[in-house]
């Protein structure tokens, strides 16, 4: 869409029509030609950027992917670290109540006895 220049009548009178119309058409040239170049322009750097948004994406997914993997692994291994605590635990209960078991068996039997 050129923009039309639009000259004095004064300009007009002392250049000439036809030659004013021809400065006219001149300057509409050169806009169209710049309104071009603008383009190509714009076109190229929005690839250029979106060829660098693309790449850092890239880069993100995969320092993502990488922290998951640490993270996944340490988890993994505190609930192996948490499973052998439970056990152990769980070991020394189970003792426990079996001795306390076996204790109020002899007092039943001793006072069942006697």
């Amino acid at each position: 869409m050129p923009v039309t220049a639009r000259l004095s009548k004064a300009f007009y009178d002392s250049v000439g029509e036809k030659a004013a119309n021809e400065l006219v058409d001149w300057f509409n040239a050169v806009d169209a030609a710049y309104r071009a170049d603008l383009r190509e322009l714009n076109e190229i750097n929005f690839a250029r950027f979106d060829a660098k948004l693309e790449q850092r994406f890239s880069a993100q997914d995969s320092k993502i992917d990488q922290f998951r993997t640490e993270i996944l692994a340490a988890m993994r291994a505190g609930f192996a670290e948490f499973d052998t605590e439970l056990e152990r635990r769980l070991g020394e209960q189970i003792r426990f109540m079996y001795l306390a078991w076996a204790t109020m068996l002899a007092a039943i039997v001793a006072f069942g006895v006697r």
